[in-house]
């Protein structure tokens, strides 16, 4: 759960996780999780490896990030870091992000805000 959510918090920022699944937000649609790959709009992806998250922007732009996970603290190769405490998660760069069931509430430093929605393998944002 922890590094869906910081994905979502992290993409929600640049432009704007269920054990089962990982998100990169790039816009609003549906994210298809196959296995430990998400693919997201554009030709975005996201693939975990142990506690190695490793996002690619895909045709939106932007550079590769890699995320890693210690304990409650993930660390991006990008110089973010992402803290999370319960169900919720407070990213270095203000945004947060709030897992409720299935549904999670990303709020960006800059006011805007997405939801995304968890059934079965897929994540359907607004």
């Amino acid at each position: 759960m922890k590094l869906k959510i910081v994905a979502l918090a992290i993409v929600l920022t640049a432009a704007i996780e269920s054990a089962d699944a990982q998100t990169v937000y790039t816009g609003p649609g549906t994210y298809q999780s196959i296995g430990p790959t998400t693919y997201g709009l554009n030709g975005s992806t996201q693939q975990t490896i142990g506690s190695t998250t490793y996002v690619q922007p895909g045709n939106s732009g932007g550079s590769a990030t890699t995320y890693q996970n210690i304990g409650q603290t993930t660390y991006g190769s990008d110089g973010t870091s992402y803290q999370h405490i319960g169900a919720t998660t407070y990213g270095s760069n203000g945004t947060t992000s709030q897992t409720i069931g299935t549904t999670t509430y990303i709020h960006g430093p800059d006011g805007k805000t997405a939801t995304c929605q968890h059934i079965g393998n897929a994540d359907y944002c607004n």
